[in-house]
């Protein structure tokens, strides 16, 4: 495993969404691994368990999920000394206020509404490509 190489953990229990990013990297020509979860427990398992650890990390991070939600996913990710510094980026429907502020609370890299055409989708994975190319992640 290369570790200057990002991988990026996708945490989205919508099929469709998956596939969106997926597919947006595809069209963008991103060729950084993506690791799927489906809720904020298997997220932490993934975390945890060595498949991805030791690499730069990004996760990108649904708030609205099954068994953990979003929110619950970065209150024990930022409890855990081993992982706490992992950067996140939330990408939701949620255009809650709340849940804005609490994910900044907890030390989101970016809160970004999931476009509704996959055009759009293309062009915020494309944004967000730049983005972690010039930031100097852990």
């Amino acid at each position: 495993m290369d570790n200057r190489e990002l991988h990026i953990l996708l945490v989205d229990d919508d099929e469709v969404d998956v596939m969106n990013v997926q597919r947006a990297f595809q069209k963008n020509r991103l060729a950084n691994p993506i690791h799927v979860a489906t809720n904020g427990l298997e997220a932490l398992e993934k975390l945890r368990d060595g498949s991805i650890k030791g690499a730069r990390r990004l996760v990108l991070l649904d708030l609205n999920m099954p068994r953990m939600n979003g929110i619950e996913f970065l209150r024990a990710l930022r409890a855990d000394p081993e992982l706490q510094t992992t950067s996140v980026v939330v990408l939701t429907t949620s255009n809650e206020d709340r849940d804005k502020v609490e994910a900044y609370r907890l030390n989101v890299a970016g809160y970004l509404l999931k476009p509704v055409t996959f055009v759009d989708f293309v062009d915020v994975m494309g944004t967000l490509n730049k983005y972690w190319t010039l930031v100097e992640m852990p």
